[in-house]
C-alpha cells in the first residue's frame, strides 16, 4: 500500500514537473543598441512543446497576417500556425529543418539572466548565426526553430551585429495558448503554407488571368473584359482601395507569345476620367474623335496631349515583348535552354495619387498583327511599408505619344521631325512643389538606319527653357537571349536581340526617368520635347513613344 502511495506520488510530481511551463521574453539589438518601438519575442517553453510568438499576439493586439511556431518535442517537429485574417488560420508541419543545422562548438561561455551558457556556431543561407545556450533548466528551446537541440536558446547572434537576447525568464501557470488558436484550422503543405501567408501580407487587385492580345476580327468584349483595336487592347476596370502615404504600389505583368513570334511595343495603362473627355470615349467612338494635336509637320495625331477637357491614358508601366517566348522554344540551339515566360514588374508608388480610391479602366496593349498574338496575366499589388514614401500627392497626365490604338487609326508619333516638336500647355491651379516629370521614352525605326539603333538626344524645356536633355540608350540587350528563341541571328555571330537601343531591348521594361522642375507657381505653364528624329527611307520611318505625367505636392 505505501509502495503503490509512494510511486502514485512520484507521478503526480512528474506529471508536475512535465507541465511546468516556462515564459522567456526577448528583445532585438543592432551593434549593441537596444531598436526601440520594438514588439518582443515571447516563447513558451516546456517539456512537451515550445510555443514562439511576440507580445502583441499574447496580448491578441496583433494585426493580421501573423504566425505562430510551435515545436513538438521529442521529434523536433516544427508546426507552423498562419493567421492569414480573422478566422482563417493555415498550419503546416516540417520535421526536417531543426535536424539538418550542422553546428561548431566553442569553449567561451558566458552568462545571461544568471545562467551559464555555451556557445555554437552555425551557417545558413551564406550568414553566421551564434548560439548561446543553457543546459541549467534542463529545457530545450528557444526565440526561433535554430538551436532547439541544444538547450534553452538566451541569445541569437546574426553576422555579428544583430542580436535576440533573453531580457526576462519566469515560470508561469499557464500559457493561454489555447485562447489564440482556438478556431478550425486548415492544414497544407510546406511550400503553399508559405505562399499563402507571404501573399497575405500585401493586397492583391487581379486584372487579368491568361487573357490573349492579338489581332483578330473575332476577338470580341464580354461582361468582364473589353477588347478594342481588333483585339491588341484589352480593359478592365477595376475599383482601388485606399492607399496611404506608407504604402507601395506594383504592378506586374506576365506574358508569352501564343503565335506571334517578333518583339513588339507594350505597355499597361489607366485611363483617366477626371475630364468631360478620356482616352476611352476614342476608343468607342474612334480616334478621331479625340482632341487633336498638330505642330505645322502636315500631321495630325490624335489623344497625345492633354488640355482643359481632356486627359490621355497614363502609362503604368511600358514593356518590350521577347522574340516568340514559349511558343517557339522549339527552335532549339545548343547550350541554350529557352525562359518560357517574361515577367515584367515594375514600382508604380508614384501614380498612387490618381489610383487611390478610385474606380478606372486598367488596360493592356500590344502591337501585334497575328492571329495568335500573346497570352498575359496583369496583377497590381499594394504593399504595407514602415515609412512614407513618393510624398507626391499630385499626378497631372500630359502627354503619351504611344500610339495605343494603332490598329484602330492613331498614327505613329512622328511629331519630332518638326522643330517644335512636342509643345503642351497646362494649367496649374495651385503651386506644385518639388514637382517632377515623369518621363518614359523609347525610339523605334527598325531598319539600319531608323532611330530604334541611332542614339539620339532628347531635350525637355520647361516655359520655354531647356530643363534636361539626355540620350536614352540600353547597351545591356545581350543580357536576355534566352528569352527570344525566335531571335534572328546575324553572319557576324550576333543575333538581333543582342543590339543595342534607344532605351529598350526585346524582353525588358524600360523605367522611367524622374526629371526635376523645382516648385512651380500656379497658372499657366509649358512643357516642350524635342528629339533630332530620323528621315525616312521609302516606306521605313522613325517614331518616337514619348509619355510624361507631372507629379508633386499641391
Amino acid at each position: 500500500m505505501i509502495r503503490s502511495l509512494l510511486i502514485s506520488f512520484l507521478t503526480f510530481l512528474s506529471i508536475l514537473n512535465f507541465a511546468q511551463t516556462y515564459e522567456i521574453q526577448y528583445e532585438s539589438s543592432y551593434n549593441g543598441k537596444v531598436q526601440p518601438n520594438q514588439n518582443p519575442t515571447i516563447v513558451w517553453v516546456n517539456e512537451s512543446e515550445n510555443y514562439i510568438l511576440n507580445s502583441k499576439i499574447k496580448e491578441q493586439k496583433n494585426d493580421y497576417p501573423f504566425e505562430i511556431s510551435k515545436i513538438e518535442k521529442p521529434s523536433n517537429t516544427i508546426v507552423s500556425y498562419g493567421f492569414l485574417k480573422p478566422g482563417e488560420i493555415i498550419s503546416t508541419s516540417d520535421t526536417k529543418s531543426i535536424a539538418k543545422l550542422i553546428f561548431e562548438f566553442t569553449d567561451k561561455t558566458k552568462k545571461i539572466l544568471g545562467y551559464q551558457c555555451k556557445h555554437a556556431v552555425t551557417k545558413i543561407n551564406s550568414n553566421t548565426i551564434e548560439v548561446w545556450y543553457t543546459n541549467d533548466l534542463k529545457l530545450k528551446g528557444g526565440p526561433s526553430s535554430i538551436g532547439q537541440n541544444l538547450g534553452l536558446v538566451l541569445e541569437i547572434e546574426l553576422n555579428g551585429n544583430s542580436a535576440t537576447t533573453a531580457t526576462s525568464l519566469k515560470k508561469i501557470k499557464k500559457s493561454g495558448i489555447e485562447n489564440i488558436i482556438n478556431k478550425s484550422i486548415n492544414t497544407t503543405d510546406l511550400l503553399t503554407y508559405k505562399d499563402l501567408l507571404w501573399k497575405s501580407r500585401y493586397i492583391t487587385l487581379k486584372v487579368f488571368e491568361n487573357e490573349i492580345i492579338n489581332f483578330s476580327d473575332q476577338s470580341k468584349s464580354d461582361n468582364n473584359i473589353k477588347r478594342f483595336a481588333n483585339g491588341t487592347i484589352i480593359l478592365r476596370k477595376i475599383k482601388f482601395p485606399k492607399i496611404i502615404e506608407s504604402e507601395n504600389v506594383f504592378v506586374e505583368l506576365k506574358q508569352q507569345s501564343n503565335g506571334d513570334a517578333y518583339d513588339r511595343t507594350g505597355t499597361v495603362f489607366f485611363i483617366p476620367e477626371d475630364k468631360s473627355q478620356s482616352f476611352f470615349d476614342g476608343l468607342e467612338k474612334g480616334v478621331k474623335t479625340l482632341p487633336i494635336y498638330e505642330n505645322g509637320n502636315s500631321k495630325q495625331y490624335f489623344g497625345v496631349v492633354a488640355n482643359e477637357n481632356y486627359q490621355p491614358a497614363v502609362e503604368m508601366m511600358r514593356f518590350f515583348t521577347a522574340f516568340g517566348i514559349n511558343k517557339f522554344n522549339n527552335l532549339e540551339q545548343k547550350d541554350k535552354t529557352w525562359q518560357t515566360v517574361s515577367p515584367f514588374r515594375q514600382d508604380i508608388t508614384e501614380l498612387k495619387p490618381s489610383l487611390s480610391e478610385k474606380e478606372l479602366w486598367v488596360g493592356a496593349f500590344i502591337g501585334n498583327y497575328d492571329k495568335g498574338g500573346h497570352k498575359v496575366s496583369l496583377d497590381i499589388t499594394i504593399h504595407k511599408s514602415d515609412q512614407i514614401v513618393n510624398k507626391n500627392n499630385k499626378v497631372i497626365p500630359l502627354f503619351n505619344t504611344t500610339n495605343i490604338m494603332e490598329m484602330s487609326g492613331q498614327d505613329y508619333a512622328t511629331m519630332f521631325n518638326n522643330d517644335k516638336g512636342l509643345f503642351v500647355e497646362f494649367n496649374l491651379e495651385k503651386d506644385l512643389k518639388d514637382a517632377q516629370l515623369r518621363y518614359i521614352t523609347t525610339g523605334h525605326g527598325g531598319w539600319e538606319n531608323g532611330d530604334e539603333f541611332i542614339p539620339k538626344n532628347n531635350s525637355i524645356y520647361l516655359d520655354g527653357k531647356m530643363t534636361f536633355s539626355f540620350i536614352p540608350w540600353r547597351t545591356d540587350c545581350g543580357s536576355y537571349r534566352l528569352y527570344n528563341p525566335a531571335s534572328g541571328n546575324f553572319p557576324d555571330g550576333l543575333s538581333s536581340s543582342d543590339l543595342s537601343r534607344s532605351n529598350w531591348c526585346p524582353g525588358t521594361i524600360t523605367n522611367p526617368n524622374f526629371i526635376q522642375l523645382g516648385d512651380l507657381k500656379a497658372g499657366k505653364h509649358t512643357i516642350q520635347v524635342k528629339i533630332p528624329q530620323g528621315e525616312p527611307e521609302e516606306t521605313s520611318f522613325s517614331a518616337w513613344n514619348v509619355s510624361g505625367v507631372l507629379l508633386g505636392i499641391e
